[in-house]
């Protein structure tokens, strides 16, 4: 009786412990939420998405379904948080910027369209990023080391007040004869990777495609432990009734 009453407590802890295992594995993922700033005539605001066990999966940026109305005929832009109770190292802060014009180069990316940065430095850090500092044109022409540069990504020359130096895939379609439509622009600053920017017509977001995920190339090192993207989202999504743009697919690196 005794040996019973010890085989049934085993199977009984055993059985607790499947359905545990069970239940965690249906776990929903978590996403948390930064504070909601205007645009538009909607809203927008950073998210990060996590496992049931806290690993963060994805880095984002929502809109409002009428976040694309009432924009402005001249460029304007948002720093937006990422939520305090998940903080995804090495990323600091995301920006949304419209572009109505476009900018250069030219027959490429002069459409109206979006840029979202997700950068690893703090904005005080790209405030100082200005032509006024003595050693700006010294740090716009530091190279990351070859091993951390990104497969086929090439640097843009000079660099943008603010954001850095811009890295561009020579091979992708918008510099190939088609349209620009979305691509992946990676950015430096002082020898440094320091931001990751999907960009993406404005027209494209007019058609609500549904939210589509685009592997990256991405480089063989890093220069600092943390989380990074090997993919990237765009789309609208339909049963939430808003736009999706995302860093995405993220391992940990060491």
């Amino acid at each position: 009786m005794q040996m019973l009453r010890r085989t049934c407590t085993t199977l009984s802890l055993t059985m607790a412990a499947l359905l545990s295992a069970c239940s965690d594995s249906t776990a929903p993922n978590q996403t948390d939420l930064g504070p909601a700033l205007a645009f538009g005539n909607g809203t927008a605001q950073a998210y990060v998405l996590s496992s049931p066990a806290g690993v963060p999966l994805e880095i984002g940026v929502v809109l409002s379904e009428s976040a694309l109305v009432g924009l402005p005929a001249t460029g304007t832009g948002v720093v937006l948080q990422l939520p305090a109770q998940a903080s995804v190292a090495p990323f600091n802060h995301a920006t949304l910027d419209w572009n109505p014009a476009g900018h250069p180069p030219a027959g490429v990316f002069n459409v109206p369209h979006f840029d979202v940065h997700f950068y690893t430095i703090t904005p005080a850090a790209r405030a100082a990023i200005t032509p006024a500092s003595t050693d700006f044109a010294t740090k716009a022409a530091r190279t990351p080391a070859a091993a951390f540069v990104p497969t086929g990504y090439v640097r843009d020359p000079g660099a943008i007040p603010g954001m850095g130096t811009h890295w561009t895939d020579p091979t992708t379609p918008e510099f190939n004869g088609q349209p620009f439509t979305k691509t992946f622009i990676y950015g430096s600053w002082d020898g440094t990777f320091t931001f990751y920017e999907p960009m993406f017509s404005k027209a494209l977001l007019d058609g609500k495609p549904p939210v589509t995920t685009v592997p990256l190339k991405i480089a063989s090192q890093y220069a600092a432990p943390g989380s990074y993207p090997t993919s990237y989202k765009v789309g609208f999504d339909a049963s939430a009734k808003q736009y999706v743009i995302a860093i995405s697919g993220l391992v940990s690196r060491p």
